[in-house]
């Protein structure tokens, strides 16, 4: 028996105008954990959705060997028929059905054609049992917070009797908490002989759990090497062909005035029956980058929302004061017209339109700026402005027709980052900007939002790395269950002082 439970052998997949993955080689030892990394656009999901069945065979050159036999998977069912289980970044539960439900959904427990249920709860408390849980399985999915949705789709990946688990970015929507239980659970599976390929951004994890890791870069098999004596600067100069010396660049730039300011923000959700901003008063200064930082839930982006036009109907109270004036949206398109722009933490689902082109999402937030004559859209000028974007954002793409559902996240960030550039904002609220996407990537996303504060933009960033508000912010403010409970300049704030703040609350 061969020690490779996966040999993936020169690997080719086109699409229109793009190699995605150029002759790769990807081998998997039996039991071991094998982390796959590199930047946006590298090939790895490509990968491993020509290995899950999604890319079917005969749309890509190579071969797939699992367990000594060649595999020519028609579907993703048929990759699972053998134990190649995958659980992507967004996951696939249904939310209205219950726990157990949707342990076995798709692969029902059947006796004499009919569901048995009273065996399908048992074996799904079993199922969870095996992974450290013990929990109430007739709950709906949707009670669940997004950690023990991830713990459900690992459930469910077990009740198929998985022998090759890939997990896709899986820790990229969790807290530090849920996300050490994952990885935790991820090398119990190991005891137990089931193998793990992790697809992750976060370098620590992945020098955390790896038996082996293999880089792509630009559709190429760059190396594969044992988790031996290795640092995140040699895995980002395999990832990125260079060594980037500072993550987060040094600023030069100038704080100016008080910009903006908000007294007593309250923001109280009708559907929910709570308030989700209970207490919130800060400012932000011109040519300044303010963080705010906080546990999942702690109310971080409701705050962004009820400030920009509130498009989510929260009844608000408090006082707004932005550009020296008290102001009042009731619309974000008075937010717009006032300054304000809002980059969403969801680019897929609320800041890009998928299936259109990167043309149309960069001007679609400010489309009356090209009417001419009242009438239509100026397309040439369209075309230059998009091109302006295109090429000061370094978005990497064959023209600015081509969709932004096939950019990889790290391009599409920066697209939706245009998008609100072209409305020209004195103030930019920054929600999660370097959410799912590569070191590389992150690095232009920070050289960007330097540049943009030097010429005099004010800047919110909100994100859950805390290294990354460290490093990005000139002051932070902390919260926790809706309110503001702390302040803190960059030379004093600490990893350590944002989390005792975060949960003291």
């Amino acid at each position: 028996m061969s020690e490779y439970i996966l040999e993936m052998k020169n690997i080719t997949k086109e699409f229109p105008g793009v190699k995605a993955l150029d002759n790769v080689n990807f081998k998997v030892k039996r039991g071991e954990i094998h982390c796959l990394v590199g930047e946006n656009g590298s090939g790895k999901s490509t990968l491993m959705k020509v290995l899950s069945g999604f890319h079917v065979h005969g749309s890509y050159n190579g071969q797939i060997i699992f367990e000594g036999n060649e595999m020519k998977f028609k579907s993703i069912y048929d990759s699972e028929k053998v134990g190649i289980v995958t659980i992507y970044q967004e996951l696939a539960l249904i939310p209205e059905l219950t726990i157990y439900e949707n342990i076995f959904l798709g692969h029902e427990i059947e006796n004499n054609g009919v569901i048995d249920w009273n065996k399908t709860i048992l074996e799904s408390s079993n199922m969870l049992k095996k992974l450290g849980y013990e929990m109430d399985t007739s709950k709906k999915v949707k009670e669940l917070g997004v950690g023990l949705q991830q713990i459900v789709e690992i459930a469910k990946a077990l009740s198929k009797n998985v022998k090759l688990l890939i997990l896709d970015e899986p820790t990229s929507s969790l807290n530090e908490t849920d996300s050490e239980n994952l990885l935790r659970i991820v090398k119990d599976l190991k005891k137990h002989g089931i193998t793990s390929i992790l697809i992750s951004h976060k370098l620590k994890e992945v020098l955390e759990v790896a038996d082996t890791i293999t880089i792509l870069r630009d559709g190429l098999t760059i190396t594969t090497i044992e988790n031996k004596n290795i640092t995140e600067n040699d895995i980002v100069k395999y990832m990125v062909g260079r060594e980037i010396e500072d993550i987060y660049p040094k600023r030069h730039h100038m704080i100016g005035e008080k910009l903006f300011e908000i007294k007593n923000w309250k923001a109280y959700d009708k559907k929910d029956g709570k308030y989700v901003v209970k207490s919130a008063s800060f400012h932000v200064k011109k040519g300044e980058i303010v963080g705010i930082a906080g546990l999942i839930g702690a109310g971080r982006t409701e705050l962004a929302h009820s400030i920009f036009g509130n498009p989510d109907d929260y009844v608000v109270s408090g006082e707004l004061y932005f550009d020296g004036k008290l102001q009042k949206f009731k619309s974000t398109e008075d937010a717009i017209k006032a300054g304000i722009a809002y980059v969403s933490e969801d680019r897929k689902g609320n800041g890009l339109i998928l299936d259109f082109d990167i043309k149309t999402n960069i001007t679609i937030a400010n489309l009356k700026k090209l009417i001419k004559n009242g009438v239509y859209v100026n397309e040439n000028e369209e075309i230059i402005v998009s091109e302006k974007y295109r090429k000061s954002l370094k978005i990497k793409s064959h023209s600015i027709e081509q969709k932004v559902l096939n950019l990889s996240g790290g391009n599409q960030q920066k697209v939706q980052l245009a998008k609100w550039l072209f409305v020209s904002p004195k103030l930019l609220i920054l929600d999660e900007p370097t959410r799912g996407i590569d070191v590389g990537a992150k690095h232009e996303i920070y050289t960007i939002m330097n540049k943009l504060v030097e010429e005099g933009m004010s800047i919110i960033m909100i994100s859950s790395e805390l290294p990354e508000v460290l490093g990005m912010s000139d002051r932070i403010y902390v919260m926790a269950g809706g309110k503001i409970v702390g302040e803190l300049n960059s030379q004093e704030a600490t990893q350590e002082k944002i989390m005792t703040m975060a949960v003291e609350y």
